[in-house]
């Protein structure tokens, strides 16, 4: 049996195989009124063409908990009954087609109320219809930014809820899996990191207060998550800056704490919290990180980041330097890419839909 085709069991959750998508916006969310948010055609096919295509683990993309929490207009939401029933159409067709469905909860913190990344990216203008952005500390994300509102404690809490109110929704969804998203230069990322966050209140300072969002959030979230189902949380181990930002050492430090308040598994990444840093990107960059986790503490990791071929992944599994691997683009160019995998590894036990075993000799 190939590594990567071996079920991943935690909690009463198997996971058919180790190839799994990554969740990444579509930005392509209904934006008109009482819509606002809503998954529609595009997400159904995306998605669960994935699943047939055999990823073991289908993780949707950043959800908002609140409207402002998107990072654009056309983010998915979660924090209303429309929203809540176009996802549980969703999250039904993922797991009818084999997959585990999972749902990244998000806030985008002061990299909201952006434009589409083919309209540019930006913040919005005045035409765009932009709302306020919020973060730890008034510190724009980069030059032509807005500077974000700073959180009060009493709108502090009022996030965590958000959240802890979103899991009650995906979990009335049918999601078996959610991951809290602290990565990226997100709200809880902006926390995180000194780079951003400059508050001397008990939300910023040393590391304990800087974690101190991120660790109510996944208190909260799993509160109200059931013990049987699993708990994620992305983490960006580095924000690539050679000085005053979050660092490997902090990931690992983290991952400690998060362990400690039922998180089951750390998806990590990195970047996104500093603008115009240079990251040396090659096959693989991300896996040290990822490694230097499972190594130093008890909890479980998943890799990401430019793993695109089989044999890559399968080695990366081998050398016990993660748990899973997370495919991201390799995913967009090709749905199918964990089938092929499965041909080229030899995991001839791989389940294969009846409608598609004519088309895999080995059957």
């Amino acid at each position: 049996m190939s590594s990567l085709f071996e079920p991943w069991s935690v909690r009463s959750l198997t996971v058919p195989n180790r190839v799994w998508m990554a969740p990444m916006c579509q930005y392509s969310a209904d934006v008109a009124g009482p819509d606002t948010g809503v998954a529609n055609d595009w997400h159904f096919t995306h998605y669960t063409s994935r699943a047939v295509g055999g990823a073991g683990l289908i993780l949707l993309e950043a959800t908002a908990v609140s409207p402002e929490g998107r990072i654009s207009h056309g983010d998915l939401g979660l924090w209303n009954d429309r929203q809540q029933a176009a996802l549980t159409r969703l999250a039904g067709a993922i797991r009818e087609r084999g997959a585990v469905a999972g749902v990244q909860l998000a806030h985008a913190g002061r990299k909201a109320s952006s434009q589409l990344p083919w309209e540019g990216g930006g913040p919005l203008g005045g035409e765009e219809r932009p709302w306020p952005t919020v973060g730890p500390s008034p510190v724009p994300f980069a030059e032509g930014h807005p500077a974000p509102h700073e959180l009060s404690e009493a709108e502090i809490a009022e996030v965590v809820e958000q959240f802890a109110a979103a899991a009650r929704r995906a979990l009335a969804a049918g999601f078996q899996v959610v991951e809290v998203h602290g990565a990226h230069g997100y709200l809880i990322g902006e926390f995180l990191s000194p780079h951003s966050n400059h508050r001397t209140d008990g939300y910023g300072g040393d590391f304990a207060g800087r974690s101190r969002l991120a660790l109510e959030v996944v208190s909260a979230v799993r509160a109200v998550w059931p013990a049987e189902l699993p708990l994620f949380f992305r983490i960006s181990a580095t924000d690539w800056l050679p000085e005053g930002g979050w660092t490997p050492d902090d990931t690992v430090r983290l991952a400690g704490e998060l362990r400690a308040r039922g998180v089951d598994l750390l998806d990590v990444s990195s970047g996104g919290n500093a603008a115009g840093v240079r990251i040396p990107t090659e096959p693989g960059y991300q896996v040290p990180f990822a490694a230097r986790v499972k190594a130093e503490t008890e909890l479980p990791v998943a890799a990401v980041g430019l793993i695109t071929e089989p044999g890559q992944a399968e080695k990366i599994l081998e050398a016990g330097e993660a748990d899973a691997v997370f495919l991201g683009r390799a995913l967009l160019r090709e749905p199918y890419w964990p089938r092929r995998a499965a041909d080229e590894l030899g995991a001839t036990d791989a389940p294969v839909p009846a409608q598609y075993e004519r088309a895999h000799p080995r059957r």
